[in-house]
């Protein structure tokens, strides 16, 4: 049974795709519940994921409790390439559903067209939760635990503070330490980079000392070996990382607010650094594969998402979203 697996190749994809087409579903029933077998089917092959690492958490946390508690002969394969790179896969037909942390943009829609798959008819976008972009600190900062929206931008932007981009915390308060910041984030196949660049920083260009790197792990090795470090990426992995980075609370405007789960939503007090998060369903490979149709239902189910969400640092949809997917997928045949 594989969990999760990162990067899968085409040839790789492409037989586990042929592979699980073929299945047979059968009318066999689970043995593991006497009470829910005479209506649960027993079915079997792969569903491929790519996409975002930042849902990846989440993804891969919903795909092992469907293993595990639902259909043990089926194989969920989740992977963390990032968002534009889980649409590369997603758009020629490589992956059954596509993970991201921005929604998919017009040129990938006309790319699936492109592909003969129509937007809405073929693919679907589901919301899964949401997220709230979070800004990490060395634990041993404790100078800029709290920082306003303005500040926290404005000393990302190219030539702000300085024309060489070599900026010290003091260029941001004073009393702050005279030491050069050093800038990390996600690179360009990253969702929250997308977010982070077009969306607050309105496509102003990063300063040239940002360290983008492909890699979570990565960002919470180098903070958390630099005081002078600052980095940007979803609320789940900081909360998977508490021991090792400290999350600077934003001002929006009515004082600090501090990330969490009863936070992070488009109606609350961390609303200014929120987004929602997707995965995009191939309809035509739910239709083909029914362990794809059938992970679909669980992910939006109350046992998916909006069960998992909390555990992995993301705030469910409300329940009339996901009972509109559910819905959505009924109407599949």
């Amino acid at each position: 049974m594989m969990i999760a697996v990162a990067g899968c190749g085409q040839d790789e994809q492409q037989k586990t795709n042929d592979e699980a087409s073929t299945q047979d579903s059968g009318g066999a029933t689970s043995d593991k519940d006497d009470s829910t077998t005479a209506q649960t089917q027993a079915l079997e092959g792969a569903v491929i994921v790519d996409g975002s690492g930042t849902v990846y958490p989440l993804m891969a946390h919903i795909a092992e409790e469907y293993m595990i508690n639902e259909q043990e002969d089926v194989s969920v394969q989740v992977g963390r390439a990032g968002s534009s790179a889980g649409f590369k896969k997603f758009i020629p037909g490589e992956t059954d559903f596509s993970d991201a942390s921005r929604k998919i943009k017009d040129t990938e829609v006309e790319e699936l067209e492109a592909n003969g798959l129509t937007f809405g008819d073929d693919v679907y976008e589901f919301k899964l939760a949401y997220d709230g972009l979070t800004m990490v600190i060395n634990k041993d900062n404790d100078w800029a635990t709290e920082m306003t929206k303005d500040e926290v931008l404005n000393m990302y932007i190219s030539g702000h503070y300085a024309e060489d981009d070599v900026v010290l915390w003091s260029d941001i308060r004073g009393e702050w330490p005279a030491q050069e910041i050093k800038f990390y984030g996600p690179n360009e196949n990253h969702g929250t980079y997308e977010f982070f660049y077009e969306n607050l920083l309105d496509e102003q260009d990063m300063v040239a000392t940002a360290n983008l790197q492909q890699e979570y792990s990565t960002l919470v090795d180098l903070v958390s070996n630099d005081v002078n470090a600052i980095a940007f990426f979803g609320y789940g992995y900081y909360v998977s990382n508490t021991d090792k980075l400290s999350a600077v609370n934003i001002d929006f405007g009515n004082g600090p607010v501090e990330p969490a789960v009863d936070t992070i939503g488009e109606d609350l007090a961390y609303a200014g650094f929120t987004r929602p998060v997707f995965t995009y369903l191939n309809v035509q490979y739910a239709k083909e594969k029914p362990q794809v149709l059938d992970f679909a239902k669980y992910v939006v189910s109350p046992e998916g998402a909006k069960r998992l969400a909390g555990e992995n640092g993301f705030a469910p949809m409300p329940d009339s979203v996901y009972e509109q997917y559910q819905a959505q997928l009924d109407g599949i045949k």
